[in-house]
This record gives C-alpha cells, sequence and structure tokens, in this order.
C-alpha cells in the first residue's frame, strides 16, 4: 500500500463532462500523487453529473459514476467538493446555490454566473459556513484572484485594466501583425479552437465585462454589476483602423 492509499481521500462530484469536465477528471488521474502530496489528500471524483449516465464516452471511469441526479450528489453526506463544470447561467446557479446550502464547498470557473449573481452566491457561502473557490474564472494562468483576495489585501486598489479575453486578442494581433481583415482571423481563431461557432460573447465584449466585473468587486470591495460597465467589442474594427492605430504609434486591444 502507498502513501496515497493510506491518506483519507477528499470525495468529490463534478458537474458536467464536457470539455471542462472531462479536462479536470483527466487530469485528477493523471496527476493524483502529485495532488495528493500538495494537497495531503487523494482527490476521489465519487460523482459526475450528465444528461445522459447511459452514454458510451472514451474515458475509464469506476461503474456508478455517471449520474443524471443532482439530489444523488446533493444528499451523498461524503461528498465534500462540487466542481461546477456545466458553463451557462442555468441550471449551473441554482446547482451552486443547492450545493452550498447542502454544506459542500463549490470550485467554479463559470464567470457569467459569478459576474451577474456573484452577491447571492457569496451571501449562501456565508450562510453555509462554505467556500466558493473561482480563479479558473479570471486569468487562472497567471493567477489573479488569490493575489487579489490574500496578497493585496494590505493595499488601495486605484485601477484594474488588462487584457481579459484570449480570443480578440489573437484576432487583433493578427490583423496587425499579419494585415488580415477581421472575419479572416475570426475563421483562423475558429478553426484552431479559441473562438466559439457563435463568438459573440467574445468579440461583443461580455467575456471581458463579466471578468472585469469579478475583478472590480474584489479589488474596491463592493459589487460591480457587469450591466452596468460601458462595453464595446471588435466586430466594427477594420485593418485601416489597425493602419491609422499603427501610423500614431497604438495597437487596438479590448481592455
Amino acid at each position: 500500500m502507498n502513501e496515497r492509499q493510506r491518506m483519507k481521500p477528499v470525495e468529490i462530484a463534478i458537474l458536467g463532462f464536457g470539455t471542462v469536465g472531462s479536462g479536470a477528471y483527466r487530469i485528477l488521474n493523471e496527476h493524483a500523487d502529485a495532488i495528493a502530496r500538495r494537497a495531503s489528500s487523494p482527490i476521489e471524483v465519487r460523482k459526475i453529473l450528465v444528461r445522459d449516465a447511459s452514454r458510451k464516452r472514451g474515458v475509464q471511469t469506476p461503474p456508478g459514476v455517471f449520474t443524471e441526479s443532482m439530489d444523488e450528489i446533493l444528499s451523498d453526506p461524503g461528498i465534500r467538493i462540487v466542481v461546477e463544470a456545466m458553463g451557462g447561467e442555468e441550471p449551473a446557479l441554482s446547482y451552486t446555490l443547492a450545493a452550498l446550502e447542502a454544506g459542500k464547498d463549490v470550485v467554479t470557473a463559470n464567470k457569467l454566473v459569478l459576474a451577474l449573481h456573484g452577491r447571492s452566491i457569496f451571501e449562501a457561502a456565508r450562510a453555509s459556513g462554505r467556500r466558493i473557490a473561482f480563479e479558473g474564472s479570471v486569468a487562472g494562468g497567471i493567477p489573479v484572484i488569490r493575489a487579489l483576495r490574500e496578497g493585496l489585501t494590505a493595499n488601495t486598489i486605484e485601477r484594474i485594466t488588462g487584457i481579459l479575453n484570449g480570443t480578440t486578442n489573437f484576432i487583433l494581433s493578427a490583423m496587425t501583425d499579419r494585415g488580415v481583415e477581421y472575419a479572416d482571423a475570426l475563421r483562423e481563431a475558429q478553426s484552431l479552437g479559441y473562438a466559439e461557432a457563435d463568438p459573440s460573447a467574445d468579440v461583443e465584449g461580455f467575456d471581458a465585462a463579466y471578468k472585469l466585473a469579478i475583478l472590480a468587486s474584489l479589488g474596491f470591495e463592493g459589487y460591480v454589476d457587469p450591466r452596468r460597465i460601458v462595453r464595446k467589442g471588435i466586430a466594427t474594427v477594420t485593418a485601416q483602423d489597425i493602419a491609422l492605430a499603427d501610423k500614431f504609434g497604438y495597437r487596438i486591444k479590448l481592455l
């Protein structure tokens, strides 16, 4: 019996098994030993919520791990953490609130739900004495959420600005560096998987507004409604705009 097998596991549930959910499951399994050492406990995925539990998937999982019932997850006292990987507003919001009320910690990268409903989510977490972890919602590769919540608590934040959307940054960089038109740069981003089939959340600035609302709410210690943020996307940016900006020594970016 190795060290990981001797440690008591932390049992979790994953909601959704698309790109994010399946990716999380794969990483938890591939790096199980390293995660157990760093967390002082192994992580065991006890349940995965899906629409169709009978559907065949190209992933090796223990028998009975897939379920179509959120109630089964909520009523399981062994499950301590719920990872919301569904995306969208509903049922992700309702399931997040239900998990907190059931006494489970929640991990989510759902920027839409956090930006629009952060106040009610954090109130539910405080009321139940549970935690909501959301580092992956904004600039998870840096990272920045924990820096704002913990590392910079003694500082006064006066301004927050930055490039928060990778899709639009790719498109604008392609237009600037290679002189391609917006439509061609967008098609390239979609073919590479950087942009969705419906890219409006990115190119119209919604994604950046949600992320900015989350950062501003943390930095300025009060709820910032993303619907009140002045938002302008990049869909109307032309090659002529790029050239004119370059003439004066500037580059166009979505901030």
